[in-house]
């Protein structure tokens, strides 16, 4: 039970720490003969590193990825893929002001309570560095996803703070730091430049997506496609809140909207998200999530040293602004992950069953 390893079949599990010699994962379950070499998986860490724009930590990382075991002359063997990621610009003297004392909206506190013990450096196992892994992880789903299925994962960003985005095409989204699927991004930059001198933080909504789904992922009651991906998405560091299709929208729809027409070329609608009953409908996945705060910033709070004597505290060092702005590739991952491992549970269960019936979610995808 300890909280590491993600996954039924296509098991995840994740080690290291923020400030260790490396960070990596292991999967056990990836199918055997599927090409597979380090740059199927870079693509997608170099989209979430750090150090690659003004607005987010100027952490220099470069994440090269190494491929250990489970493939061999190209091909994943069936065996167990360790990947690991070298640590290379640690800081760690930037942390000695918070030895004795605990950031606000961090997990310090709750760390040091849960273990009696805790590494500062970086937040230790409970930094965002950890989502590296998972990032190289869901990159090994998508690219087997994407050959079964012809499944495409996507994400972009919402909204940053106050500042809403609107939705002009996924063609933008590479073409900005933000992931914003929008051309001019100057209005995003001003606003970040702003919170960046003010030494705070803010927060940002996210949008991510899987077209391309194969039908009848999931199962009645408790394991859900939509349980397990909010479940993922959660143990995303900073996520508050999951949606799933219309989310907290579905609150002021009637019936009579909500619900998805079925007609013979397709659903008219996705408010379900492309989830019924916890099972994929063969329509688009649609999430949004919510990120929180930076907890780590320059402006002074209120807080209490190991002893419980009160402090004011100032967290010094290189931190994100926004931490939602590179969590675009790691939603895509978790979505990936899920996805993943749920086809390869309905597969063991249902083998190739035809149910006779057409499938009317091919003809209204997208």
């Amino acid at each position: 039970m300890s909280g590491n390893t993600f996954g039924t079949l296509f098991r995840v599990t994740n080690f290291g720490e923020s400030h260790g010699p490396a960070i990596g994962c292991v999967i056990d379950g990836c199918p055997p003969g599927m090409p597979l070499s380090e740059g199927d998986i870079q693509t997608d860490l170099d989209r979430r590193r750090p150090g690659t724009s003004k607005f987010v930590t100027q952490r220099n990382e470069p994440d090269t990825v190494e491929i250990l075991s489970g493939v061999y002359e190209g091909k994943t063997t069936g065996t167990p893929i360790a990947l690991v990621i070298r640590n290379t610009n640690q800081r760690s003297k930037d942390y000695g002001d918070i030895l004795q004392t605990f950031r606000p909206g961090h997990a310090d506190y709750t760390m040091w309570q849960k273990f009696g013990i805790r590494d500062p450096r970086g937040g230790g196992r409970s930094s965002a560095r950890l989502t590296a892994p998972t990032v190289a992880a869901g990159a090994v789903a998508k690219k087997w996803l994407k050959q079964k299925f012809g499944t495409d994962f996507r994400g972009c960003m919402t909204q940053i703070g106050t500042e809403t985005i609107g939705f002009e095409s996924w063609d933008h989204v590479p073409d900005n730091p933000f992931f914003a699927p929008v051309a001019d991004v100057s209005a995003l930059e001003a606003y970040m430049d702003a919170l960046r001198k003010s030494g705070d933080s803010c927060g940002a909504r996210l949008r991510v997506t899987a077209s391309g789904m194969p039908v009848g992922l999931g199962q009645p009651i408790y394991d859900k496609l939509d349980a397990d991906i909010a479940y993922a998405m959660m143990g995303l560091n900073a996520v508050k809140g999951v949606e799933i299709g219309a989310g907290f929208g579905s609150v002021t729809q009637l019936g009579s909207e909500h619900g998805d027409a079925l007609r013979p070329n397709g659903f008219a609608t996705n408010n379900a998200g492309g989830v019924l009953g916890g099972i994929s409908s063969g329509q688009d996945l649609e999430v949004s999530l919510a990120i929180k705060p930076t907890s780590s910033i320059l402006v002074p709070r209120p807080s209490i040293d190991v002893n419980g004597e009160p402090t004011e505290l100032i967290t010094k060092g290189r931190h994100d602004p926004c931490v939602g702005i590179r969590a675009t590739p790691i939603a895509e991952a978790l979505l990936a992950l899920v996805v993943m491992d749920h086809a390869l549970l309905h597969r063991a269960q249902c083998g190739d069953v035809q149910t006779g019936t057409p499938d009317i979610a091919a003809a209204g995808r997208g």
